[in-house]
């Protein structure tokens, strides 16, 4: 045996780095090459190997990510939040994983604060910073007393922007999956620069919160009343092929969304309607919290499916980032959330940024924003890098999903879908982790926006998933 190899034409298997695979290529040396790298660093094989090994997992998958593909998001509501969610006076929802006042960030504080002078709870915003840090916790905190309760948006089946504080008086986005059935919820876009969601609670933005609720969410309410369901998946896919990714570019969307309904907010409110068309024409990102609420109730078709090592969140508080799994139900698995590498506004730096913050991490849940970014050429202006870096991004998003997506195609990649349906033991067999790209909130609570750029998720949170998947097989 040994003879026959010194004598035979050698065949040589390559793996891992390049140089070897590349110098053979120069010589012309028959190879084979074996697209192999180590697991992410903290993930050992034999663990690795126990939940690919999963039998439930391959189909688990499949049917998870049919769901999450097949979902039918549809634009049916505009409705405050106590009457579509419940909330009583003193309970509020932010973005993220659960996270109570002493850990919060400045602009989860911030935007807190603003919530509590919005419903009229203090006076000024010491009164309120008072009251949050004696009660500010899930189900009110040490100091239940105070009547302030605070839960994350997710359990909720609702999703906010940045800090993505939800409170009884906002108005809500409502949206319907005409194919399985679920509802998700998000909250009406403020805008740019200072706004509650980037801590900003100034009186400008406590004044337009109100005209919000006293003459936008009605306004809507009327038109889509008048008009009828929107169809929001139908209206992403127009809008990726117009040049948005759908969560920090969102010009065509926003445009189409205006076509769809602006007939009928003139005919519903003729007296209000220039006023709130003026209002959204402003806001280039006015279509942002009706696609996350669409990627929303998408992601929660996929929930629940055991032995699924499917990704159905990934959301941040400004102090953690944790995802959620299908086959694990509601458990968050988090690290700690890292400050984004972008463009910064004015004067402002990476000094000023706080760490990652906002659910709307659900576009790249399911294969939009950072995941999509080859459709959007013109991000790079406003995250960072160049053309050929918003391409590469997307490209490398293929190796750890699960499926592309049939609607949301990409013109620049041959109208390929775009790569959705993380999966945990993809980004674990890789290393590679889900490429997010996000505006950045100042730290200091009252700042707002700061700067816009990209930002990676901790390996932590995907191996803890992973090793919570291998645990679940050595359950009884």
């Amino acid at each position: 045996m040994t003879l026959s190899m010194l004598t035979g034409e050698p065949h040589v298997i390559t793996a891992g780095a390049e140089i070897l695979a590349e110098s053979l290529d120069r010589q012309a040396v028959p190879r084979t090459g074996v697209d192999w790298r180590p697991p992410m660093a903290g993930v050992s094989a034999d663990l690795l190997a126990r939940v690919l090994a999963d039998p439930r997992r391959e189909r688990a998958n499949e049917t998870a990510v049919g769901r999450l593909l097949s979902a039918r998001p549809m634009l049916v509501g505009v409705r405050p939040a106590r009457e579509v969610l419940g909330l009583e006076p003193g309970t509020f929802f932010h973005a993220g994983p659960p996270i109570t006042w002493d850990r919060a960030s400045g602009p989860m504080r911030g935007a807190l604060i603003g919530a509590m002078l919005f419903e009229g709870l203090a006076r000024t915003p010491e009164e309120a910073e008072a009251a949050l840090a004696a009660g500010g916790g899930p189900n009110g905190g040490a100091g239940a007393g105070t009547g302030v309760t605070l839960d994350s948006c997710h359990h909720h089946r609702t999703v906010g922007p940045m800090a993505g504080v939800v409170s009884p008086s906002m108005w809500m986005l409502e949206v319907a999956d005409d194919e399985h059935g679920g509802t998700a919820y998000c909250s009406l876009n403020e805008g740019l620069g200072k706004v509650l969601r980037y801590g900003a609670y100034g009186p400008e933005v406590i004044d337009r919160l109100r005209w919000m609720g006293e003459v936008l969410g009605p306004v809507l309410r009327a038109a889509l009343e008048r008009c009828g369901p929107i169809d929001l998946r139908t209206l992403v896919a127009q809008a990726l092929q117009m040049g948005d990714e759908l969560h920090n570019r969102n010009r065509a969307a926003t445009s189409l969304l205006v076509r769809e309904i602006a007939p009928a907010v003139v005919e519903a409110a003729p007296d209000r309607a220039a006023e709130a068309l003026r209002f959204i024409n402003g806001n280039d990102h006015f279509f942002l919290n009706a696609g996350m609420a669409a990627a929303k109730v998408s992601a929660d078709a996929a929930r629940n499916v055991p032995g699924s090592s499917l990704v159905v969140a990934m959301a941040r508080n400004g102090t953690d980032f944790g995802i959620q799994i299908s086959g694990l139900g509601d458990r968050w698995f988090t690290g700690p959330a890292g400050v984004p590498d972008g463009l910064y506004l004015g004067a402002y730096g990476p000094a000023d940024a706080n760490p990652d913050i906002g659910d709307s991490t659900i576009t790249e849940t399911t294969g939009l924003g950072g995941f999509a970014m080859a459709a959007a050429p013109a991000i790079v202006r406003f995250v960072g890098g160049d053309v050929a870096d918003a391409v590469a991004a997307t490209t490398s998003m293929y190796e750890i999903t699960l499926a592309e997506h049939p609607a949301y195609q990409i013109p620049g990649l041959g109208f390929r879908g775009t790569p959705v349906g993380i999966d945990v033991t993809l980004v674990a067999r890789t290393g590679l982790l889900p490429v997010v790209n996000t505006g950045i909130a100042g730290r200091v609570a009252g700042t707002g926006q700061v700067g816009a750029g990209l930002v990676s998720p901790p390996a932590e949170a995907f191996t803890a998933a992973l090793e919570a998947l291998a645990g679940e097989l050595n359950s009884p």
